[in-house]
């Protein structure tokens, strides 16, 4: 019986019922009440055999895996994605050693932020006191973790304090942040793979710090050219999307996905919910913006899981009229590159050297204390200040330019140009412990009162400079005029500490930065074997990554 016969025989029969509905079951002859019956039962079975024809055509009944989508099939974007991070080859010696300092200097950024509770008390198993066999550790802590929430915890340490490395360009991010999926799936598989497990992940591999460091400029690369052209900010989208994007291209290979599961994984990346930046922006400024990366990398790890599992994927995820990407997410705008994968990003990324700042920030600082040395030498102090011009460069204004909105909490002041140039004035310092609501600078009225003196003015040039890929400066130059009338020459600072082009000169700060990280954290002579390994490559790069991770593990969460 056809599905239309059946639904006509289904409607016949309920207005014959409804007919009969309220008169005694003695008005109705046996004949039909025989037929009412006989016509319940006809519609019964054709119902359960028009139902067992659709599931026979619905599910497979092969197995629960989805059957892998051609190539031709997906978006061009993810293709290429999926190419990259499948078949790329890092033969780029300056992107490994550059790596290398990433490497340190994240990690070292992670035991830093163990110094604050409104950071560890989001760390941890969900269940306190849960240990997962061959789990994942987690540095400065004695956690053990399965992969998917020890990305959160590597991912949530390492950006609390938002001081490693920085990538600007049309979007904005912080590719190191990807290090909390890479490293917590890479510890994760070679504890697996070594405790005799039955079940090897992907196909048995060991994977050595060498390995991480590759991971890495794949997942910078990712992250770095997406964000060459196309700003995700400005459709009010948070760059961690990007950062989601990167992880789950790169850990896909790691788990031994291939290249066709791969594409299935990122485009299940691009549906999921994408987070916004209101955590990120007056009034609701909150510490989900130091979070949100490792809300990212846990997505990232848990979306392979489940294709690993046999989830398939959305070939036109990005593309498809009304429901897609595009449509949904970027006004209906297409993503632009201009430049293929390789290894441009981690040879160009931006290091935070001197200050725990947003980076756009990090030259306005640095002039703020070049000038306390003017000032200085003619005894003048903060005090003495009436007004100060930022010329700026336009994504300063757009993220960070503050000069009169409430500092009502840390995630407020370290993204406020105006607050962190004035505790650079008033204190010759800017360190991380000047932003918490209890701290000196925090409380100061001098601070606040000079903030609001603090004005950005757009230079056009410095915003070209900005976006130019040969250049890539963020330049920031303050004048300052004082009470008395005087007004002090205007220092220009373009490239900061870290900058491609200073590189060489913030190699031995990066290191001393680690150094100083590691302190409060192991002994002596613990710190100095960290130290020594991190300064000899050849040994770092073959060291294996559970082995590593144990080097960091402690009794307890924070300082010893």
């Amino acid at each position: 019986m056809s599905t239309l016969a059946v639904r006509s025989l289904a409607r016949s029969t309920r207005t014959a019922a409804l007919r009969q509905r309220g008169a005694p079951l003695s008005t109705l002859s046996r004949s039909a009440a025989r037929q009412t019956s006989f016509q319940s039962r006809t519609i019964l079975a054709a119902t359960n055999q028009a139902s067992r024809a659709f599931s026979t055509t619905m599910i497979p009944k092969s197995d629960a895996m989805a059957a892998p989508a051609a190539s031709q099939e997906f978006d061009k974007e993810i293709v290429d994605m999926a190419s990259y991070a499948t078949n790329y080859k890092v033969n780029s010696d300056l992107a490994i050693d550059t790596a290398r300092f990433v490497f340190l200097d994240t990690l070292g950024c992670g035991l830093k932020a163990l110094e604050f509770p409104q950071c560890t008390k989001l760390l941890g198993p969900v269940v306190p006191g849960t240990i997962v066999p061959n789990g994942t550790r987690v540095p400065g802590t004695p956690y053990i973790l399965d992969p998917v929430l020890g990305a959160f915890n590597i991912g949530s340490q390492i950006r609390w304090l938002d001081f490693n490395d920085c990538w600007l360009a049309a979007e904005w991010g912080h590719p190191s942040d990807n290090l909390g999926a890479i490293l917590s799936v890479a510890d994760w598989v070679n504890r697996t793979n070594k405790s005799g497990s039955a079940e090897k992940l992907a196909g048995g591999k060991i994977f050595t710090v060498k390995d991480v460091l590759e991971y890495m400029v794949k997942a910078h690369e990712i992250q770095g050219v997406m964000a060459l052209e196309n700003s995700f900010n400005k459709v009010g989208l948070d760059h961690v999307v990007l950062v989601k994007l990167a992880s789950t291209s790169v850990v896909a290979n790691m788990l031994g996905l291939s290249e066709a599961q791969t594409r299935d994984a990122i485009s299940q990346a691009w549906v999921d919910g994408q987070s916004m930046r209101t955590y990120r922006h007056s009034p609701n400024t909150m510490s989900r913006k130091s979070w949100a990366a490792g809300d990212a990398c846990q997505k990232a790890v848990d979306l392979c899981l489940k294709v690993m599992k046999g989830e398939g994927g959305m070939p036109t995820v990005l593309t498809a009229p009304t429901w897609g990407f595009y449509d949904v997410n970027f006004k209906g705008a297409k993503f632009a590159f201009q430049r293929e994968y390789g290894s441009y990003v981690m040879e160009n990324v931006l290091f935070k050297v001197s200050y725990p700042a947003e980076f756009h920030s990090q030259t306005a600082i640095e002039a703020a204390q070049r000038l306390n040395k003017k000032l200085k030498e003619m005894g003048k102090t903060a005090e003495d200040i009436e007004e100060v011009t930022n010329r700026t460069h336009e994504a300063c204004i757009r993220i960070i330019d503050k000069q009169f909105k409430p500092m009502d909490n840390y995630a407020d002041r370290d993204h406020c140009v105006q607050y962190m140039v004035a505790v650079m004035f008033v204190f010759n310092r800017l360190v991380a412990s000047d932003y918490p609501d209890s701290s000196e600078a925090a409380q100061s009225p001098l601070v606040e009162s000079l903030r609001q003196k603090i004005k950005c003015v757009e230079d056009p040039a410095f915003t070209k400079d900005y976006h130019d890929p040969s250049k890539r400066t963020i330049s920031n130059a303050l004048t300052v005029r004082l009470k008395d009338g005087t007004t002090l020459e205007e220092v220009v600072v373009e490239a900061p500490l870290g900058h491609r082009l200073r590189r060489e000169e913030a190699k031995p700060e990066i290191l001393s930065k680690y150094l100083n990280h590691l302190k409060p954290h192991f002994s002596e002579g613990h710190v100095k074997k960290l130290v020594d390994l991190g300064n000899s490559p050849e040994e770092l790069y073959k060291t294996e990554v559970d082995t590593y991770m144990d080097m960091y593990v402690t009794d307890k969460v924070g300082p010893q």
